[in-house]
């Protein structure tokens, strides 16, 4: 039997029912037993922690809708336990695990591999997206219903659905078992390059990739979905002409969700800067005024969350020239403090921001656990202090790979601890 544990004086923050107060919150075995003020003063049990949590956040534990958890085939990369060591060191207490492994997860027996993996590890939930097509190959549509019956949280390759007949298909057949189509938006045949379109890619000799790759595959997509009435998630949105489309999308009613990650609204282009690999991302880092965009997309609600889109590589895959640099960067443990900077500045408020990191994305993967507190639910929390600050350094990080674009940048906002059903699976103390 778990301890309980009494957390006394946080500030309590449920985005989703909109609870924002100073008082306690007491954990019994898996389970929040209650919350609120004066909790304490009616008695604690026996042997119970008790945890000073006063100018602390207490939240619901985040939930991350997007990383790369390397098992199986990119062990070398990244492992079921190192990501979930990660995870837990950013507040993460759920994510959802790409398919787009080796091999891919397109039947029931990669799902459950990656369910009894992560109950061996006994860190943070962490959940498997299915393949939209066999072999994440673009060909045939993969068994979408037994998937979900299996427990897939969504259905994604990973990439681009090019075809736009099989995207169709794809949003009818997934829309039928209630389930959602997650793309990244990117035209391949415009999208050829290794940093965004415009005049420093000129000066630095390096092939470009225009915003307007993602823009017309997202003007494409939303008239399939409005054709088959499917539920689609837009992943990793990084132009302003994107955060248009999907506001006036979501003006005509579809049924449309999307995210961003932190590099499109805290890094410009200009970070390249000389030819530096570990801002290599897909898609590229964007202009100042897409930049801003995304900023004013979460602010009025139209980019729904914030993904981490962790992306680990090894050293041999980055410290090469640029053009042949892999793509990403490790994002974990920098989610957190990289929204609070959003909060920091004046752009969003708090409540906004943690619900853009829990119940939001929660809610997108259909889940009904996470993301939430509640009298009753799981004992899935983060306690964070939001005002210390500290400096991101790539080779302290928990995550095998320290592809960081972060390393070195000053932040504020430091998890404390973590906790999942009711166990702490991370405590800086």
């Amino acid at each position: 039997m778990t301890r309980p544990v009494l957390y006394r004086n946080a500030r309590l923050i449920d985005p989703a029912s909109g609870l924002d107060q100073v008082g306690d919150l007491l954990t019994v075995g898996e389970e929040i037993a209650a919350m609120g003020p004066g909790i304490a003063a009616q008695g604690t049990p026996e042997g119970a922690e008790i945890v000073d949590a006063t100018d602390l956040v207490l939240a619901p534990g985040l939930v991350d809708l997007r990383a790369q958890v390397g098992e199986p085939g990119l062990e070398h990369n990244e492992t079921i336990q190192t990501a979930s060591r990660s995870a837990a060191a950013g507040g993460i207490t759920a994510l959802a695990a790409l398919p787009n492994t080796d091999p891919v997860i397109d039947d029931e027996a990669g799902l459950e591999f990656i369910a009894r993996r992560a109950r061996e590890v006994k860190l943070v939930k962490i959940f498997a997206y299915g393949t939209v097509t066999r072999e994440t190959a673009g060909k045939e549509i993969s068994e979408i219903g037994l998937l979900a019956e299996a427990g897939a949280v969504g259905f994604t390759d990973g990439g681009p659905i090019a075809d736009p007949a099989l995207l169709r298909r794809a949003l009818a057949y997934a829309g039928g078992f209630g389930q959602t189509i997650f793309q990244h938006p990117s035209e391949p045949r415009l999208a050829g390059g290794v940093m965004n379109a415009g005049e420093l890619a000129t000066r630095l000799g390096l092939a470009g990739i225009p915003g307007m790759a993602e823009v017309i595959m997202l003007e494409r997509d939303l008239r399939l979905v409005e054709m088959t009435g499917g539920r689609y998630h837009a992943a990793n949105i990084s132009t302003a002409e994107s955060v248009a489309v999907i506001r006036r999308a979501k003006q005509r009613g579809l049924k449309i969700t999307c995210d961003t990650a932190p590099p499109y609204y805290a890094l410009p282009e200009m970070d390249v800067g000389d030819y530096r690999t570990f801002f290599k991302l897909r898609p590229p880092l964007r202009g100042e005024m897409d930049r801003r965009a995304i900023i004013a997309g979460l602010a009025d609600g139209t980019i729904d969350a914030i993904a981490s889109d962790h992306q680990p590589h090894d050293q041999d895959s980055k410290r090469v020239p640029f053009a042949r640099a892999a793509f990403g960067a490790v994002g974990l443990e920098t989610l957190l403090p990289l929204t609070l900077e959003l909060v920091h500045k004046g752009a969003l408020p708090l409540s906004r921001a943690l619900a853009a990191l829990t119940a939001i994305p929660a809610d997108i993967l259909g889940l009904k656990g996470p993301g939430r507190l509640m009298v009753g639910g799981k004992a899935d929390l983060v306690l964070f202090d939001p005002d210390r600050p500290w400096q991101v350094e790539a080779e302290k990080l928990s995550s095998k790979s320290k592809n960081s674009c972060f390393d070195r940048r000053p932040v504020q906002g430091m998890v404390l601890r973590t906790i999942v059903d009711g166990r702490t699976v991370f405590n800086r103390a």
